[in-house]
């Protein structure tokens, strides 16, 4: 009797664990490294991460079809008309939305966060600070003209699509201005509260961020648009794609994004587990600080780009997660350039050497993302840099450790990913090849001044570029532009990401865009 007791026991405890297994019904539990999140305050986000929180977390005046991004229609705004001086844009904005604090979101809201964007002048202010707007002349720049209506002037008139693609970027994000600024603190705009807070009116609302740890989203059912599918989105920091595999077999997480080519292979034949691609938007890349005397020699600077080996990464380290481009413009981008003219090529990166008066090579750092698949590109790296007598240090760090030294032209080299800002080619045109101003205390911090490269005349052009209303001659352009930029850039252009995404198979509708701003989680269901 007491066996048979105890038997009993034992299979409903069983029972109990079996119903218990995996994750909640209405709730993802996704792995992921979220270690690169700095602040969720849509005015300073240019992170990867806090991008595709702030997709699902607020909403912008307009957006685009990720899966056909010529197709650009209203969110936030209804519609939106151009005057003939192709300066003046006027938007009517949506009247029955709210924000989960139960205020309403009308044209105050508006034009609070894009003059907030311009006053804070975080890292993301040069998007919209690009068409003339100062601290100084917002009030009359970006106006409120009725209490559904905003009227914004830029300084030139330029493509009518480039205006509009950076009004769908993260700094176009609408903040709750009321609740922002009763965190005010010392005239900061509320700055200080909302770097871990939130004032958005999206589909998902933050419920809580532990640094390297965890983010936690709740379906905001107050969201003036289609709900939400899903109750909850759980987002775990799992730095190791061994361990976010083992995860996603057991159960314990619905989706895992950075398995490594090993680990995909290992799931071939698991049939509870499907696999999705998708081709970003994003570029790695390795930037080479101007102010290190070695680098700035033209000679060496194409000489690296001699010293990588571009299929060999591709097809083992990389497998499958990028294929080989050497542009700033990635492909599917007006003007995209797809030659790939540099090779691994020992002999011809030590005759440059040589032109420097470097044959006997030099030391020099790396500051590395300490998380795949980068340490290991790194590695490679390092190894074909010996091969021509350089001595590469690898200096590993989190990722917002290593952001944050790049950031500040602290580096030598630094090897990470770029990711567009908005769909237009001058996103990439304006980071990597242009450079209005080399001081340290600049105002537009591109990518080409993080690496102290002044290039007044490659400015112009690209200044030019975009203001080309003729869509032929403009992508020619660029086209132009990016040969000149192979030819005698700081920038060792590697690839262009390919995102793998694993998953159970009872998730679906995780829809992923050309850009981490445009992954978006609430039609995913389970």
């Amino acid at each position: 009797m007491k066996k048979s007791l105890l038997l009993i026991m034992i299979l409903v405890l069983v029972s109990a664990h079996a119903l218990m297994a995996g994750t909640p019904k209405d709730t993802l539990v996704m792995a992921n490294r979220i270690d690169d999140i700095i602040s969720l305050d849509p005015a300073e986000i240019f992170e990867f991460t806090t991008a595709e929180y702030a997709a699902n977390t607020y909403d912008r005046l307009i957006g685009y079809d990720p899966d056909n991004v010529s197709d650009i229609f209203g969110v936030i705004a209804e519609d939106w008309t151009i005057d003939p001086d192709g300066m003046t844009y006027h938007f009517n904005i949506r009247k029955n939305i709210v924000f989960p604090s139960g205020n309403k979101l009308t044209a105050d809201d508006v034009v609070f966060s894009l003059r907030r964007v311009i006053k804070l002048d975080k890292g993301p202010a040069f998007i919209l600070s690009q068409f003339g707007f100062t601290p100084d002349n917002v009030a009359q720049t970006i106006v409120k003209t009725g209490e559904y209506a905003v009227r914004i002037v830029v300084d030139k008139p330029y493509a009518p699509t480039f205006f509009l693609y950076c009004m769908t970027s993260t700094a176009g994000s609408i903040v709750d201005q009321k609740l922002v600024l009763s965190h005010e603190k010392d005239g900061d705009l509320g700055y200080g509260w909302l770097k871990t807070n939130h004032a958005g009116s999206g589909p998902f609302v933050l419920k809580s961020w532990k640094p390297s740890e965890s983010l936690i989203l709740d379906r905001n059912d107050t969201y003036w648009g289609k709900k939400a599918a899903l109750k909850r989105i759980v987002v775990r920091h799992i730095n190791e794609a061994a361990s976010q595999r083992l995860l996603l077999e057991k159960g314990d997480v619905d989706i895992a994004r950075n398995l490594g080519p090993d680990d995909i292979k290992g799931l071939a034949g698991n049939d509870k587990i499907k696999v999705r691609t998708k081709a970003k938007g994003a570029v790695w890349y390795l930037g080479l600080n101007q102010m290190n005397p070695h680098l700035s020699k033209p000679e060496v600077r194409q000489a690296l780009k001699y010293l990588i080996d571009y299929k060999g990464m591709e097809s083992s380290i990389l497998d499958g997660k990028a294929t080989i481009h050497q542009a700033f413009l990635p492909k599917g981008f007006l003007g995209a350039l797809e030659e790939t003219p540099f090779s691994l090529n020992i002999d011809k990166a030590k005759a440059l050497l040589k032109q420097a008066g470097l044959e006997n090579g030099f030391t020099v750092t790396m500051d590395t993302r300490n998380s795949e698949p980068t340490i290991s590109m790194a590695v490679s790296i390092q190894a074909n840099f010996a091969r021509a007598g350089i001595k590469l240090e690898i200096i590993p760090g989190e990722g917002k450790q290593t952001l944050t030294k790049y950031r500040a032209r602290n580096h030598d080299i630094y090897i990470g990913r770029w990711g567009p800002d908005y769909m237009d080619p001058h996103t990439n045109a304006d980071t990597f090849a242009r450079n209005p101003d080399n001081s340290d205390d600049a105002k537009s911090k591109t990518l080409a001044w993080r690496n102290a490269w002044d290039i007044p005349e490659m400015t112009k052009q690209a200044d030019a570029a975009v203001l080309e209303h003729d869509t032929q001659k403009r992508e020619q352009m660029y086209l132009a532009l990016q040969k000149q930029h192979q030819a005698v850039s700081p920038f060792v252009i590697m690839f262009q990401d390919i995102e793998i995404l694993a998953k159970r198979a009872n998730v679906n509708g995780f829809i992923l865009g050309p850009s981490f701003d445009s992954n978006f989680f609430s039609t995913i269901t389970k």
